[in-house]
């Protein structure tokens, strides 16, 4: 971390390399994640059960693996789990394209989380121990929106080589599969980045980060169950693009709208964490979770399509209000060598609820998912309310 000047703090070096390596590695996943459900459906056959299968087994995959690395993070160097867990999730996107039946999908789906798990955690705990305190919010944001630019720019990459693909071959399957090995160049790119991060390594016979810190802090337990009950109403952005199309959307339409959705993620991401700098970070949390009641409401009583295009921009606020926000909030409560401890079993923890989410939302979806969206609208608005006028009590330390 340098600094020219204590009124225009900067970011460290690491912050801007990793955010570069999630830039790419995002381009690459999101030029898929739009076009999976179709490739998996109408390339290979599977049902829209498989397809709820295999994104199930591969975020929880990714909880687990997350809290697993999290805790390694803490006991040996940071840079070597970073660079295996993207390396892992690159090699797993041309065995996708090379797939002939559905369980080669899954076997993918499941190497490439683990390598999400295995990264997410190291960089996370990373990013924290470099960065000052008062600049974590900054630090995440900046590196939310170049992660969440990649998101923008992979979706509109990979709608128009299908576009120039399907009008070339006329065929789903000869236009789609290209697709994952192309998305494997900017991948590869953002493994090679890794060899610019200069991580602090011990003196020479000292031990790597052991771990003395004992049982972690009170008020981290209380802010990360918190944190746990949101998740439990927050399912996957895969139900909202589909009440999207349930909404009369086209294929082409979605596509350019989720782009939209992380363009507006992307562009608050960083202003979000500047804010959080200033105010208390559970404030602008708050309001976060305001935004996103608001938008699952909306999108719940929706009667047509264009209410989309006005609450997906607004949901994109939501995330850039939580994301990076929510993982300064809570290595600001953790000591410094527990960090990667402490931020692994967090987003361990929140990705199980975001399971949970997914299969109860999906069982109450019954063809439109207004009753999902309206419950878990009106459950986190409560929330919001909760955290804004009386979350102090869950950050006071005994």
């Amino acid at each position: 971390m340098t600094t020219t000047d204590p009124t225009r703090p900067r970011l460290g070096r690491n912050v801007i390399v990793l955010s570069w390596v999630s830039f790419f590695q995002d381009a690459a996943s999101e030029m898929l994640y739009p076009v999976m459900p179709l490739f998996l459906t109408a390339v290979l056959g599977a049902s829209p059960a498989v397809l709820g299968l295999i994104e199930g087994v591969a975020e929880a995959t990714a909880s687990v693996a997350k809290a697993v690395s999290g805790r390694l993070a803490d006991r040996r160097a940071r840079r070597p789990l970073i660079a295996a867990g993207y390396g892992i999730s690159s090699l797993a996107k041309p065995i996708i394209g090379l797939a002939g039946v559905w369980p080669v999908v899954l076997a993918a789906r499941f190497v490439d989380r683990v390598g999400k798990g295995v990264r997410t955690s190291p960089r996370d705990a990373l990013i924290a121990a470099e960065t000052p305190t008062a600049l974590r919010g900054r630090a995440f944001g900046f590196h939310r929106a170049a992660d969440t630019a990649g998101a923008v720019v992979g979706p509109l990459i990979g709608l128009g080589l299908y576009e120039l693909l399907h009008h070339h071959y006329g065929t789903e399957a000869r236009s789609l599969r290209p697709l994952f090995f192309v998305a494997f160049v900017p991948a590869a790119v953002s493994v090679g980045l890794i060899a610019l991060v200069r991580e602090h390594l011990p003196t020479p016979g000292a031990q790597w980060r052991k771990s003395e810190h004992g049982p972690l802090p009170r008020h981290y337990w209380r802010v990360v169950t918190f944190l746990t009950l949101f998740g439990l109403a927050n399912f996957s952005d895969a139900l909202i693009i589909l009440r999207v199309k349930e909404l009369g959307l086209s294929f082409v339409s979605v596509i350019l709208l989720y782009a939209l959705y992380n363009l507006s993620y992307a562009a608050l991401s960083f202003p979000a964490g500047v804010v959080s700098d200033r105010l208390p970070r559970r404030i602008v949390f708050a309001v976060g979770l305001g935004i996103f009641a608001i938008a699952y409401l909306g999108l719940g009583l929706a009667r047509n399509g264009a209410w989309a295009w006005l609450l997906l921009p607004l949901y994109g606020g939501y995330t850039a209000l939580t994301d990076g926000v929510g993982k300064a909030w809570v290595a600001d409560l953790l000591p410094s060598n527990a960090l990667g401890t402490g931020l692994g079993l967090y987003q361990g923890i929140s990705g199980g609820a975001a399971l949970f989410a997914g299969i109860w939302a999906g069982l109450a979806w019954h063809g439109t998912g207004r009753v999902p969206l309206v419950i878990s609208g009106a459950v986190v608005a409560v929330l919001a309310l909760s955290l804004l006028f009386g979350g102090a009590a869950l950050e006071r330390s005994e």
